[in-house]
């Protein structure tokens, strides 16, 4: 298969053979933005590992708040006191999406549609984990100080998200030039 110039591809290429014409068609599964979209969906899944909010004092307790629920120092150590069932299923399944996505690189325009829901998505999901962590501090209010790595992920994943547009768009762009020449 010939390059195309002006789209940028990784290393990797998959050799296809389809159909009983024994045609083998590379496709390249690994271009930039399915990059961009791979690191959005880890990003939504590091998740799992960083907390939302630190430092917090909970009934006097110093208290963490990750996706998974409110961990609590007792004795110096840090005890699952709370479990956010419902926040786990919908990072799991936020953290998913950009897989898919990345699948859908055959039609283009579909791809662009889905990543701008997604983006909608992340924004909801990440709606949806501040009200959590408000409901799990309750009164208290958090400042710039209690919030954790986690709480930059979702917005890290949304410009990943966006650059992968971008980058979907412009290899849309070559492909309609490409077009016009032959």
């Amino acid at each position: 298969m010939r390059p195309v110039a002006g789209v940028t591809y990784s290393a990797i290429q998959l050799p296809i053979a389809i159909g009983t014409n024994h045609k083998t068609i590379q496709h390249m599964l690994q271009r930039i933005q399915s990059v961009y979209l791979l690191l959005a969906g880890l990003l939504i899944f590091a998740l799992f590992l960083f907390p939302v909010a630190h430092n917090v004092y909970i009934n006097s307790v110093p208290s963490t708040i990750s996706v998974t629920g409110v961990y609590q120092d007792v004795n110096g150590v840090q005890v699952h006191t709370q479990s956010f069932v419902a926040l786990i299923a919908g990072t799991a399944i936020v953290g998913v999406l950009p897989f898919i996505l990345i699948f859908l690189y055959k039609n283009r325009k579909q791809q662009i549609m889905y990543c701008y829901l997604y983006i909608v998505a992340i924004i909801g999901y990440s709606f949806w984990m501040v009200q959590t962590v408000k409901s799990a501090v309750g009164s208290l209010e958090l400042n710039t100080k209690n919030f954790g790595i986690g709480a930059l992920l979702s917005s890290i994943s949304i410009i990943l998200v966006i650059m992968a547009v971008k980058g979907i768009q412009r290899d849309e762009k070559l492909i309609k030039s490409a077009d016009r020449l032959r």
